[in-house]
């Protein structure tokens, strides 16, 4: 089920996003608070706010594994996203501290991944936090899907004058 990454949304844009807030907004105490906090915040959808991904564009996605156990032999993933913001005056990066499952889809690569168009949140069957992305160039150039326990979000102005 998607609300804001559906096909429909070409038909109305508002009305997806009107589904997707109420969606939201019926996973309070259900969702991880961190992804939560994210997912309802006024501003993360605010296309004119400099810390919305709307518009941003790729630099690193990092995916690492870290072990415990006398062998190492627990692995938990993990991925990190950095972006530099639409405006070009701040960082931000997304971290995924233990990844169940992901998808990295990419039609073409020639060109980089473009803009990141539009993601939503949802919460999956087992309570893991599912975010869908959505990139674009010329056409739909990537679609990634990243399932884990939880989304942290971090801002990083660039600095002024210096």
């Amino acid at each position: 089920m998607s609300f804001i990454l559906d096909a429909r949304r070409q038909s109305g844009v508002v009305a997806a996003f009107g589904r997707y807030r109420s969606y939201i907004a019926s996973l309070r105490g259900k969702m991880p608070p961190s992804a939560f906090d994210l997912a309802s915040s006024d501003w993360y959808f605010d296309f004119g706010d400099h810390r919305c991904p709307h518009d941003a564009w790729l630099e690193q996605i990092t995916i690492g594994e870290s072990a415990s156990g006398e062998r190492g032999e627990i692995r938990t993933t993990s991925i990190r996203i950095r972006l530099l913001g639409a405006y070009h005056d701040g960082f931000f990066e997304f971290h995924y501290p233990r990844v169940i499952r992901y998808r990295l889809d990419m039609i073409d690569a020639e060109e980089g991944h473009q803009d990141w168009r539009y993601d939503e949140f949802r919460l999956s069957e087992d309570g893991h936090v599912i975010h869908e992305i959505e990139w674009s160039g010329a056409g739909d150039a990537a679609r990634w899907v990243i399932v884990a326990s939880d989304v942290e979000y971090k801002w990083h102005p660039l600095k002024q004058g210096g």
